[in-house]
């Protein structure tokens, strides 16, 4: 009794104030021990929390740790009132049993009279059952989670006895390894010792072998003055003995005295001098300290020069040394110049052997262009002969078929030996010819046939323009190479199989193209002068293989293109070229003369009576292959003699190097999922490298992803060629039209990852994307077979790499939060704002005609941002904060500056982080939006790439400035990739 008496009381039976301040007694031990995960369910259940609320309690970014998320929960619960305190106390009572005894001093109990009435009975019996579900769930994860950690405890303690015994072994090793070492280290010092007393015993040697040198010198100095002294002493010897006997002979008494006077004279003067006074001896003593003084002063400037001469000495040596790195510098320059001269010489050897052999083949094409002559104008004979033969035999089947009328209704007339010479045209009937359509002459540029009206003399009518039976002279064949109307040029004429027969007229002018002069045919034989144009019989055009037409080491051939691809194979691309790998033999492509390693710069042909010619001078594999599939009939080839690149991309694909000889970069413009046969995944706005556009089967393209910072391929893989990711992302674009957006929640803003680019082209100009296709009037139109007759939508755009030298421009987008982000980080070190310019009105105007002005501050106005002001900042090393919008950018890209586009993305939660900003700038929340999702759609048309700031990254204006640094940082490494002008 005693017990229940002290007992606290039930909290259900207290106040709001009381339950909350037992809670807050409590409350640090509730934070430090309770997961808000466990509560929010029973809270949820319980109507005390929403969904916001759960929401915001979990997810938010302000709350760092568990901690503050359950303080957060309190304070949520202290709104709802005395619920949320017995929701709480009853969630305790359930999931923490230990922590609600600690804060309310009573034993939990599950029975349902325990509990308030803000749950229902069944609603609680379930909400237990799951709360016991997942316990028992938990208890058997821990029971498993304890059984593997017992497993793992086993094994680590089996590692750990291995690893005890390797660490036992490894101590043993370092111990004999440092006792290695020491002996190592005694040896070494030893060995130092004995290096030192040999260094001192060569000093000592050298130092003996020097002194015995001087002492030689010396010996042999001093040998020399004794020689010298015994000269010396054999002449006074004999000067004395000399003397000596002259004065014994000479000798008198008066010599003596005076000399006896002499030797007195000289004592006493001897005498005086020893007799030195005071003064001469102060005066002598002050003489020695003069000269000791000076003796000092000597001494010190002995030293000084003493040290300038060592400083002296070390110049001397330092400039000695520099002296031989300079000549190692010669010698080594020498050595590369006399390289230089001799791989000069080789080049200027090989140059002349080239031009020898030029010089060669130059003579040698001379003389197959005249034999080349000499067969055409044999040809010609024979035609004419064939011509003449042909109108004598139709003479003769008319004869005859007037003189037997009543044959000519039984049979037909069989014409089959002209049908073996001309061009297969059956004739049913003498009386009702076929009218025989006209065609046109090659290339299909052509587009008129004139009559030849010229008459000829006898004697202007010379071979070359004969049709006599008679080979042709010299004379004949030089007129032939200077006369232009029958030049090289004009002499093309078409193949046999597009010759043909007309009954209404002569023979006709077959023009060669729009440049060229028109080629001429001679009219019918003057033997036959009497024949009308009703009653001609039908002939041959003169037909041969087209001749060659140089331009400029552009080759042009003519010929019947009927199955063009069937007759020779290409290989090749954008980057190499279109070449010719293989000729069919027998073919009219060969009988032209066309041969393996000749780049097809363009081709021409008719189709649907449209005269069209394409350029693949730099089209990919996959378009050249489709133009030539259009040929099926008379064609003009444009090739260019390219042997060594050819022999080059042939030797690249035997090593593997390549697989075509296509190579460019794109830019995806929607999302393409990878799958099996080696698909390659892709997102909008990836870079590709594409290495081959006909790989495979057909419709696909090999590429590889590229390194954001480097030229290098990463993954590589198929994705669809052009026409087919076109399709796909037309499909897309139905799919997105057609789905219904969901309402935008207020509570969470998601940034959903791009899927497709919209972007468009007008400009049908020369790409490697498609085929230049153009008409004779220079109008650009595209096929109907396979094609598209106009491009519009692109799935991939074309790009070029660009790498800034210097700091890039920063550009903040939406224009609104100009004022502030831009100040913000302008404040920061690295970054500088653009500061606009006044000008003068001429200035200004011929700044805005070369597009130096990037924007106006205001109308009517010269203050104005220009391309000057932008990089005088780049140049001090600083990124430039560009206070501008969108148009901007593709002036500065047209100055080679290409700015850093950095877009910070809005939602309803972000706009409140801005909301005290928004405020100081005059600016709703609701602005904001309406600005970034209306500015959003028009980062796509630009071209180049940008970076997003998502809204969930940013908690406060620091973290979103130190995400817009690092932004800068990341993409000023990278390559910048920019579009073509599209429009």
């Amino acid at each position: 009794m005693s017990d229940m008496a002290h007992e606290p009381p039930d909290f259900k039976d207290m106040g709001e104030e009381e339950l909350w301040d037992l809670i807050s007694d409590s409350r640090h031990a509730i934070c430090l021990g309770v997961r808000p995960c466990m509560l929010i369910p029973y809270l949820r259940q319980a109507r005390v929390l929403s969904d916001l609320d759960e929401d915001e309690i979990l997810t938010c970014l302000k709350f760092t740790n568990r901690s503050m998320r359950t303080s957060h929960m309190l304070d949520l619960l202290r709104i709802q009132g005395r619920n949320g305190a017995v929701a709480l106390l009853e969630g305790l009572m359930i999931h923490y049993p230990t922590l609600y005894t600690q804060v309310t001093g009573r034993t939990p109990s599950t029975e349902p009279s325990h509990f308030s009435g803000l749950i229902k009975y069944s609603e609680l019996t379930e909400y237990l059952v799951r709360v016991v579900t997942g316990m028992q769930k938990e208890l058997q994860a821990e029971r498993n989670g304890a059984a593997q950690l017992r497993s793992q405890c086993c094994s680590l303690q089996t590692e750990l006895s291995r690893i005890t015994k390797q660490l036992e072994d490894q101590k043993s090793l370092q111990m004999e390894h440092t006792r290695l070492r020491k002996s190592h280290t005694d040896i070494h010092r030893d060995l130092l010792k004995l290096k030192d007393e040999k260094c001192d015993l060569y000093v000592r040697y050298a130092a003996a072998v020097e002194e015995k040198s001087e002492v030689n010198i010396r010996c042999r100095d001093l040998n020399l003055q004794v020689y010298q002294l015994q000269c010396e002493l054999r002449k006074a010897q004999t000067e004395s003995d000399f003397q000596r006997t002259r004065s014994m002979r000479r000798a008198s008494t008066s010599e003596t005295q005076q000399l006896h006077e002499e030797i007195l004279t000289l004592r006493r003067q001897l005498q005086q001098a020893e007799n030195i006074t005071p003064a001469c001896q102060d005066i002598l003593a002050q003489d020695l300290e003069e000269a000791k003084d000076r003796r000092t002063e000597l001494a010190e400037e002995l030293r000084r020069l003493q040290d300038e001469n060592e400083a002296l000495t070390r110049e001397r040596s330092e400039l000695l040394e520099k002296k031989d790195c300079f000549t190692l510098q010669v010698q080594k320059l020498t050595l590369d110049c006399e390289m230089y001269q001799q791989k000069s010489s080789v080049f200027q050897n090989q140059f002349g052997e080239l031009k020898a052999e030029r010089d060669r083949a130059y003579l040698a094409r001379d003389e197959a262009q005249a034999q080349i002559a000499c067969s055409l104008a044999e040809k010609d004979t024979l035609r004419a002969q064939l011509v003449d033969l042909q109108e004598e035999i139709f003479t003769l089947r008319a004869q005859k078929t007037q003189r037997d009328p009543e044959q000519c209704s039984d049979r037909s007339l069989n014409w089959d030996s002209g049908r073996e010479m001309s061009c297969d045209t059956p004739l049913s009937s003498p009386m009702r010819r076929p009218r025989l359509r006209r065609m046109n002459a090659l290339p299909p540029g052509c587009s008129n046939s004139f009559e030849f009206n010229k008459q000829y003399s006898d004697d202007g009518f010379n071979s070359a323009r004969s049709s006599l039976v008679e080979p042709p002279c010299s004379d004949s064949l030089r007129r032939r190479g200077t006369d232009p109307e029958f030049s090289d040029h004009s002499l093309e004429i078409c193949d046999e199989s597009f010759c043909m027969l007309t009954l209404e007229s002569d023979f006709e002018f077959l023009c060669q193209d729009e440049d060229e002069g028109k080629t001429l045919v001679c009219p019918d034989s003057p033997d036959t002068p009497g024949m009308s144009r009703a009653s001609a019989p039908p002939f041959l055009m003169r037909s041969r293989p087209q001749a060659v037409r140089i331009t400029s080491r552009a080759l042009t051939l003519s010929f019947q293109g009927e199955a063009l691809l069937s007759q020779l194979q290409v290989i090749g691309g954008n980057k190499t070229g279109v070449f010719v790998s293989n000729v069919s033999e027998g073919s009219p492509a060969q009988s032209v003369g066309l041969r393996p390693g000749a780049q097809i710069l363009e081709v021409k042909f008719q189709k649907e009576q449209r005269a069209l010619r394409m350029h693949l001078e730099d089209s990919t594999m996959e378009e050249a292959l489709w133009a030539l599939g259009q040929v099926n009939g008379p064609c003009s080839l444009s090739l260019r003699p390219k042997q060594d690149a050819y022999q080059n991309l042939l030797q690249q694909l035997k090593n593997n190097e390549v697989t075509s000889g296509d190579s460019f970069y794109v830019r995806v413009n929607m999302s393409l999922p990878g799958g099996g046969a080696g698909m390659l995944s892709v997102t909008c706005n990836d870079i590709l490298h594409v290495t081959d556009s006909h790989y495979g089967s057909v419709g696909y393209w090999w590429a590889s992803k590229v390194h954001d910072s480097q030229l290098m391929d990463l993954k590589s893989g198929r994705v669809p060629n052009f026409y087919r990711a076109q399709r796909q992302l037309i499909r897309a674009i139905e799919d997105l039209s057609f789905q219904h957006q969901a309402p935008r929640r207020v509570e969470r803003a998601q940034v959903k990852k791009k899927a497709v680019r919209i972007v468009s082209t007008a400009r049908q100009g020369r790409n490697p994307l498609w085929v230049s296709v153009e008409e004779d009037n220079n109008t650009n139109s595209q096929s109907d077979d396979g094609k598209p007759s106009s491009v519009s939508l692109m799935p991939y755009t074309l790009v070029t790499p660009h790498h800034p030298p210097v700091c890039r421009p920063v550009l903040l987008l939406p224009t609104i939060l100009r004022g502030i982000l831009d100040k913000r980080l302008a404040e920061q070190l690295g970054y500088q704002m653009c500061e606009p310019e006044t000008l003068s009105a001429a200035e200004h105007s011929a700044r805005m005609q070369k597009g130096e002005v990037l924007e106006e501050c205001e109308p009517n106005t010269h203050r104005c941002y220009t391309v000057q002001g932008v990089e005088k900042i780049m140049k001090h090393g600083t990124h430039c904060i560009l206070p501008l919008g969108l148009d901007c950018v593709r002036r500065l890209h047209r100055a080679e500056i290409f700015p850093i586009i950095i877009f910070v993305a809005s939602s309803e939660r972000s706009a409140r982080k801005f909301k005290h900003k928004l405020r100081q700038n005059l600016i709703t929340e609701n602005q904001l939006l309406e600005c970034s999702w209306s500015e959003e759609p028009l980062l796509d048309k630009l071209p180049c790439l940008y970076r997003t700031v998502h809204p969930d990254s940013w908690n406060d204006s620091a973290t979103l400035l130190d995400n817009l640094q690092n932004i800068v940082q990341e993409e000023q490494r990278k390559i910048v990739w920019v579009e073509p002008d599209l429009w």
